[in-house]
């Protein structure tokens, strides 16, 4: 394969899996962590599922790609992505972190980087990523809502009402949003004493 020929077909499928994660970032709606008996229980897996499949090849490539490219932040990105998207939190919380050395302005890569830190069970850690991206803007609506799964996990419930209140008065139109309300009211009737 000539050289420029596999510059353009690495180049390809970086562009497509920018394009494929932001398409996707734009369809889903955020869900609130699923509070069972105690308000902070972390969010569970439903039985049986698994992480989407990691293609092991595209992976290599984009490791490769890194390695031979130090100091280009999207790729590190990119393989943030794909670590986060295959449920491998270490992996991802390591390509971001990397990408933020280089960049730290990256909200999005921050709060991405919390929120793996939060599914690998580090909610404090996740809380502090947080917390940086809402200085700069306190309005990010997926640190927001982030901060207050992070809490939620902590066992920290009100708190958590409070990042979730907070969210919704800042985007109270906001479609994905919806149902949050509800599950704001189900974590103050758990929480509720003698209940």
């Amino acid at each position: 394969m000539r050289r420029d020929t596999l510059v353009f077909t690495i180049a390809g499928t970086v562009l497509g899996l920018v394009v494929g994660y932001m398409a996707a970032s734009w369809d889903v709606v955020p869900r609130p962590a699923a509070v069972a008996t105690a308000p902070q229980a972390p969010p569970a897996a439903p039985a049986g599922a698994t992480p989407p499949r990691l293609n092991p090849d595209e992976a290599k490539a984009m490791e490769s790609l890194a390695a031979r490219q130090p100091g280009d932040v999207s790729v590190r990105v990119e393989l943030g992505n794909l670590y986060m998207e295959a449920e491998r939190w270490s992996e991802a919380i390591r390509w971001y972190r990397e990408a933020l050395a280089l960049n730290p302005s990256l909200a999005d890569v921050t709060t991405d980087l919390g929120a793996c830190l939060v599914s690998a069970g580090q909610p404090a850690e996740a809380l502090a990523e947080f917390d940086k991206v809402l200085r700069a803007d306190p309005a990010h609506r997926n640190a927001l809502y982030n901060r207050g799964i992070a809490l939620l996990q902590m066992g920290r419930a009100s708190d958590a009402v409070a990042a979730w209140e907070e969210l919704l008065r800042r985007h109270p139109d906001d479609p994905q949003l919806q149902g949050l309300q509800g599950r704001i009211e189900q974590i103050r009737a758990t929480a509720a004493p003698g209940k």
